[in-house]
C-alpha cells in the first residue's frame, strides 16, 4: 500500500510541473496584458518532426522519473533510518511469573546477514538519489532541444552518452540493492528456523523483528524506482536512435 501511495504521490508532482511548464502566463506591462509562454520563447512547430518528439520524450520522461524516484528514495530513506536505529538493539529481561519457568534475558537482537543487507541497501539509496540528479538532467536536455538554434541543440552523441551513463547508474543501484535484498532475506530465512528454538530457549533475539520487516519494504521501494528509471531511459533512447 506504501509503494502505491509513494507512486501515486510522484505521479500528481510530475503531473503538475508539467502543467506548469507549459502553461502561459500573463503578464502587465506598461498598462497592458501581455500573453507570453512560460519558459521557452521558441515556437515549437518550428522545430522538425524527430526533435519535437525527441524532446517531449526527455521532459515528460524525466520529470516522471524524477519525481517518482525521489519521492521512493525519501521513502526508503526514512524507513531505512527507522530501521537502523533499532538495528542492534538489546531487549530487556523478561521476568516470570509463572513458578518453575525461567525469566527471559536479555538478548542482542544484532544479525550480521541483516547488517550485511543493510549496507547494501544505503548503497543502492545513494546510487537512487545520483539516478534522480540524472533524471532531472533530462529535463535540462529537453529545453535545450526546443532551441530555435540547431548548433546549441545537444548532439545525439551526447543524448546518448548521457542516456546511457543514466542507466549504469540505474543498474548499479539496482544490482546493490538486489544483493542487499537476497542478504536480508537470507538472514530472515536462517532466523524464521531459529525462532523453535528460541521458544525453548527464551530468547526472543532469534525472532523476526519488526526493523527486519522494514529494511524489505525499503529494498522494494529503491527496486521499484530504479526500475521505472530504467524504462524511462530506455524509452528515451529508442526515441533518440529512432531519430538518427
Amino acid at each position: 500500500m506504501l509503494n502505491w501511495l509513494s507512486l501515486l504521490l510522484a505521479g500528481s508532482i510530475a503531473l503538475i510541473a508539467l502543467i506548469q511548464q507549459d502553461s502561459p502566463r500573463i503578464e502587465l506591462v506598461a498598462s497592458r496584458l501581455v500573453f507570453r509562454p512560460m519558459a521557452n520563447r521558441s515556437d515549437p512547430l518550428a522545430l522538425p518532426p524527430a526533435v519535437r518528439r525527441v524532446s517531449s520524450a526527455f521532459r515528460w520522461a524525466g520529470w516522471i522519473s524524477f519525481w517518482s524516484q525521489i519521492v521512493l528514495a525519501v521513502v526508503s530513506g526514512i524507513v531505512l533510518l527507522f530501521a537502523a536505529s533499532n538495528f542492534g538493539a538489546v531487549s530487556q529481561p523478561v521476568p516470570s511469573t509463572i513458578p518453575g519457568v525461567p525469566a527471559v534475558p536479555a538478548g542482542n537482537t544484532f544479525n550480521p546477514g541483516a547488517g550485511a543487507g543493510l549496507g547494501l541497501a544505503v548503497l543502492g539509496l545513494l546510487a537512487l538519489f545520483a539516478g534522480s540528479y540524472w533524471a532531472f538532467r533530462y529535463t535540462r536536455i529537453a529545453r535545450q532541444l526546443k532551441t530555435l538554434d540547431a548548433q546549441a541543440r545537444p548532439k545525439p552523441g551526447d543524448a546518448r552518452w548521457t542516456l546511457r551513463t543514466g542507466l549504469a547508474i540505474n543498474l548499479a543501484g539496482m544490482l546493490l540493492t538486489i544483493l542487499g535484498a537476497q542478504t536480508i532475506v537470507g538472514s530472515l530465512v536462517g532466523k524464521s528456523f531459529a525462532q523453535g528454538i528460541g521458544i525453548f530457549t527464551g530468547n526472543f533475539a532469534r525472532f523476526i523483528n519488526p526493523s527486519d520487516i522494514f529494511l524489505v519494504q525499503a529494498n522494494t521501494n529503491t527496486i521499484m524506482a530504479h526500475f521505472i528509471g530504467l524504462v524511462a531511459t530506455l524509452w528515451i533512447l529508442r526515441l533518440v536512435d529512432n531519430r538518427s
